[in-house]
C-alpha cells in the first residue's frame, strides 16, 4: 500500500525544476530513500530552495552547538508541537549524530529525564520555552544561557532552529506528511 505524501498534489520528478530534482535525488542516494518533506514541498520549488537554504544554514555546521545539539533542539520542540514527522525524522538524525540510540525518545518523551549535560538540558529549557511560551521570554532566559557557556550566536541558532521547526511542524500538520518507514529504525542498532 502506498502511504499518502501530502494533501496537496506532489509532482512526479520529471516535473520538477532541474536543481530541486538534483538535490532530492542527491538525498535519496546518501540515505536510500527519498524523505516525504523533499516531496511534500517539490511542488513549490521557491519554497522548497528557500526552506532547504535555511534548514542546513541552521542544521549543517558545527560551531556554538555540536549537530547533536542541534537535532536534540528539534526534538524536543517538535515533540512538544506534536509533529510526528519532525520527531522520528530528526531523532533517527540525532540518534546516529549523537551516538546514543536512547536520547531521541527520551528527549520525544520527557527532556528532562534524558541522557543530556546540564548545559544541553539549560539549552532545552529555553527552547521549550521560546516554541511553548514564547512571549515570555525574557533577558533572564538569554542570561542563564550565556551562564552555561553560550555565546550570541549559539543563543540566536537555538531560537531560530526552534523558530524554524515552529514552522515546519505546522507545514507537516498542514499536509499530513507521514514518516517514512526507514527512519524508525535508524540509528537504533549499530550497524554490522
Amino acid at each position: 500500500m502506498t502511504e499518502r505524501i501530502s494533501r496537496f498534489k506532489v509532482p512526479e520528478l520529471a516535473d520538477i525544476p532541474e536543481d530541486v530534482r538534483d538535490r532530492i535525488l542527491a538525498v535519496q542516494e546518501k540515505a536510500g530513500f527519498v524523505p516525504n518533506v523533499f516531496l511534500m514541498l517539490a511542488h513549490r520549488p521557491a519554497e522548497f530552495r528557500a526552506f532547504f537554504d535555511y534548514h542546513d544554514a541552521l542544521m549543517e555546521k558545527d560551531v556554538g552547538l555540536t549537530k547533536a545539539e542541534r537535532e536534540m533542539i528539534v526534538v524536543a520542540t517538535s515533540a512538544a508541537g506534536q509533529c510526528l514527522y519532525c520527531v522520528v525524522a530528526h531523532g533517527a538524525v540525532l540518534r546516529i549524530r549523537a551516538k546514543n540510540p536512547r536520547v531521541a525518545d527520551q528527549l520525544a518523551t520527557n527532556y528532562r529525564k534524558a541522557e543530556i549535560t546540564p548545559r544541553q538540558r539549560a539549552m532545552l529549557d529555553f527552547a521549550l520555552k521560546l516554541s511553548t511560551r514564547g512571549g515570555e521570554v525574557e533577558d533572564a532566559d538569554v542570561e542563564l544561557l550565556r551562564a552555561h557557556g553560550f555565546d550570541d550566536e549559539a543563543i540566536w541558532d537555538i531560537g531560530a532552529i526552534t523558530a524554524f521547526f515552529s514552522m515546519s511542524n505546522r507545514l507537516v500538520h498542514l499536509t499530513g506528511t507521514p514518516p517514512n518507514e526507514p527512519f524508525y529504525l535508524m540509528g537504533r542498532v549499530p550497524k554490522a
